[in-house]
């Protein structure tokens, strides 16, 4: 074994121990989520609060703890009312709330101890087992850090803190690295101590609702799964846009920038889950497998198909915004960029040269996430012909918003009332908050529940992983080595023109330009 830990040795019965969400009296089980970073922002506004979720809504079972971890000098009553405010229960659920709230509390303890300290580790496995009082006992960590410290805290809980009788899993944050070579040693490196099995790559996006719809919308629904190739889709949109700039984290997000914090993980994920082909079945590692596929049918960017830019300061409606480069964590002459937009080609016969424009951006004129299938137009149209329709209105658009106020809308072409014939472009539209009432639970909730329950499919493989980066690794090293400039767009603005050219350049307009608020 050349002297490293096993890969086993956080834990050898993976296979073996499942967690039981029944009261059995045969099995009791205690499960034990460890929340390492317990004091950092991430921890505070989503994963306490989805945990609390998930114990209101009785999906917890019975037996469970949370721990706090962090270096600061916390008790368990100073942790409770570090996250006591940002824990709500659900617009439908108001019975009982505070009751609940001080129920679930009372679960959450918090051990302050150094990151790359396997004695204060050691501390916390003594604290697990003396609330686990003998049982049978699964554990869960959330490594909601840095991922420069990643490593050392797998090193610790593993030869420290793992369960000696059941399962002992990790949930590792984003970014999973920079490149492929930085995230290959990650892997490695996790990899000394953990089985595959046992890491779980979290992508937040994964887990919204509209992203776990798109598998249902396809393949459910006959009128959609026969369209969804090159025969009738002309080319397919990811977007994503935040109307807000770096605020003060500029430090964190240069050195990553916006390819690398939205579109190699989130945006591509979509497109894979969008992509595939039919998986054998729903199972974690049958859905996976076609994801690869489609990753790895992928051709690697090149700097012709992607535009780059930065945002500046802008002064509008009597305010002024500043400037990416005005943020005081941010270098002066910094080349990161704020916004991207790309072209991707699948090499595949489904997808064979259609278009998927990537764009995503920082403090643009909207926030929004969807997804848009621009289908083909109608041969030989008759309306075209004998009324002059816009081509682009002659063209049916399916909309699937992810966020905010999720939604699904198909665009098509209706007839305006009347004596004469005009066209008009009106939406077939599925509103969540009218046809849904009840709150959406939030992304975190489903995948610390899948986590729990030991269901893969939501998270990232690190050939998933090692297929992602391969494509946009060349890219990135190309425009760090040859210090491309990022076209300047106003703060607040619709981006770069150049992400117009690019579109134009594959005969495709960016749908989201119309300001439709469907």
């Amino acid at each position: 074994m050349d002297g490293r830990p096993s890969a086993k040795g956080i834990n050898s019965k993976e296979e073996e121990v499942s967690f039981d969400f029944s009261d059995s009296e045969e099995v009791q089980s205690t499960l034990s989520i460890t929340v390492v970073g317990a004091s950092g922002d991430l921890a505070k506004k989503k994963i306490f609060p989805a945990l609390f979720a998930l114990y209101y809504e009785d999906c917890l079972p019975e037996n469970f703890m949370i721990f706090g971890y962090a270096r600061s000098k916390l008790t368990d009553e100073e942790l409770r009312n570090m996250i006591s405010g940002t824990l709500t229960c659900r617009i439908d659920k108001r019975e009982n709330c505070e009751d609940k709230m001080e129920q679930f509390l009372k679960r959450c303890f918090y051990h302050s101890g150094q990151y790359n300290s396997e004695e204060n580790f050691a501390e916390l496995d003594m604290k697990l087992k003396e609330k686990e009082g003998g049982k049978l006992s699964n554990r869960l960590f959330y490594l909601s850090i840095p991922p420069n410290i990643f490593v050392d805290v797998v090193r610790c809980a593993s030869l420290k803190a793992s369960s000696a009788n059941g399962w002992t899993r990790v949930i590792v944050e984003k970014p999973f690295g920079r490149d492929s070579e930085s995230s290959a040693e990650l892997t490695r490196s996790l990899k000394q101590y953990l089985t595959e099995d046992q890491i779980f790559r979290i992508d937040h996006y994964l887990g919204k609702e509209l992203v776990e719809n798109l598998s249902v919308l396809r393949f459910s629904n006959l009128v959609f799964e026969p369209l969804w190739s090159r025969n009738y889709i002309r080319n397919v949109q990811l977007i994503f846009s935040e109307d807000f700039g770096t605020e003060g984290r500029g430090g964190y997000f240069d050195h990553y920038g916006i390819i690398r914090d939205i579109m190699q993980n989130h945006l591509l994920q979509i497109l894979a889950l969008f992509a595939m082909e039919t998986p054998v079945s729903l199972d974690a590692e049958d859905i996976r497998n076609e994801k690869v596929k489609v990753l790895r049918s992928m051709r690697p960017l090149q700097l012709e198909d992607v535009i780059v830019g930065q945002y500046k300061g802008h002064s509008k409606g009597g305010k002024t915004y500043q400037g990416y480069t005005d943020d005081t964590t941010v270098p002066n002459n910094s080349l990161t960029p704020t916004f991207a937009a790309a072209a991707l080609f699948i090499n595949n016969a489904r997808w064979d040269g259609v278009p998927f424009l990537m764009k995503a951006g920082k403090a643009l004129h909207t926030k929004r996430a969807e997804i848009r299938v621009q289908f083909r137009h109608v041969p030989g149209n008759l309306f075209k012909r004998n009324f002059g329709t816009d081509l682009d209105k002659a063209t049916n658009e399916l909309v699937l918003r992810v966020q905010p106020d999720e939604a699904i809308y198909l665009k098509i072409n209706n007839k305006v009332p009347g004596l004469g014939m005009r066209l008009d472009r009106s939406d077939l539209n599925l509103l969540y908050r009218a046809r849904y009432p009840r709150e959406i639970p939030d992304a975190y909730e489903r995948l610390l529940l899948d986590a729990i329950a030991g269901e893969r499919r939501l998270f990232i493989r690190s050939d998933e992983l090692d297929a992602a980066w391969s494509l946009f690794t060349p890219l990135l090293k190309d425009l760090e080595d040859k210090k491309i400039a990022p076209e300047l767009y106003p703060y607040g603005s619709r981006g770069p023109v150049g992400a117009h050219y690019l579109a134009a350049k594959y005969n495709v307009r960016w749908g989201d330009l119309s300001g439709e608020e469907s």
